[in-house]
């Protein structure tokens, strides 16, 4: 069953916005890198975030922010485990402007910033 995430801040720029609105699908695979995820923050539970699969190995997913410096993710929290990582994103609905399928570059491409 598809759901409905709004995006918060700006730690997926440019490829995801703050206000958009995104349809993500329950994720029934391993993670592939550069997919774009909706995963439980393992810092508190039942906060979700969304970011960018760096890499996946036996301790579980390395996610990343696409704009580093606006970004919490595994740099601070480490991998997060493949059980909390609950979908991906598929599709942008909101706002009319941005809306379709995401592109092939919003889901694959994966900049890594030091």
């Amino acid at each position: 069953m598809l759901r409905r995430v709004a995006v918060a801040g700006a730690s997926m720029e440019p490829a995801l916005r703050d206000g958009d609105w995104l349809l993500v699908a329950p994720l029934r695979r391993t993670p592939r890198v550069g997919e774009v995820v909706l995963a439980r923050d393992p810092r508190e539970r039942e906060r979700l975030v969304l970011k960018r699969v760096a890499a996946v190995d036996d301790r579980g997913c390395t996610l990343l922010g696409d704009r580093a410096e606006a970004s919490t993710d595994s740099r601070a929290f480490g991998p997060v485990p493949l059980a909390d990582i609950l979908a991906r994103a598929v599709f942008r609905y909101a706002p009319l402007a941005r809306f379709g399928p995401l592109s092939s570059g919003e889901r694959r491409t994966l900049r890594i910033r030091d």
